[in-house]
């Protein structure tokens, strides 16, 4: 068996520095959002990225690639938002075989309550440190490695 290759020492500062930011920042953003609406940062994802899309509807399975999760774990979601009268799920009218989820008024009123709390946090936790160049790099590298992950990813259409 050979040797593995390990990290060089930038390496390893870059991979800590990744574990600890992906780990750290939902924690940080999820007791923000749980303090305001008692929602999770994934349910905010939900219902942001229902609030952009065309009508406020998407497909379950968009919706599921939108925000990085599984079919179960988004129904799992939605089913919960619904019971707060925030989405609603159909059958879509040009497929009945398509599930979609539709942002309703009281979905949009909550997000645009929610929304420049939110924003205010991800300037201070990320934005707020990092000049013009940082942003645009954080931006390349993420879509790099986001397509490394995922090449079909919504991020990169």
């Amino acid at each position: 068996m050979s040797e593995p290759k390990w990290l060089s020492p930038v390496e390893r500062d870059a991979w800590l520095a990744l574990v600890s930011v992906t780990t750290l920042l939902p924690a940080a953003l999820d007791s923000e959002l749980q303090v305001q609406a008692k929602i999770t940062l994934f349910d905010y994802n939900v219902l942001a990225m229902l609030s952009e899309a065309t009508e406020r509807i998407l497909p379950m399975s968009e919706l599921a690639s939108r925000t990085s999760a599984s079919l179960s774990r988004l129904s799992h979601v939605v089913k919960k938002l619904e019971s707060r009268g925030w989405v609603e799920r159909s059958r879509s009218p040009e497929d009945a075989r398509v599930t979609i989820a539709r942002l309703t008024d009281d979905g949009w009123n909550k997000v645009e309550s929610l929304a420049p709390e939110h924003v205010g946090s991800v300037r201070k936790l990320i934005f707020q440190g990092l000049d013009d160049r940082d942003v645009a790099e954080l931006a390349r590298i993420g879509q790099k490695l986001v397509g490394r992950l995922d090449p079909e990813h919504w991020i990169l259409r």
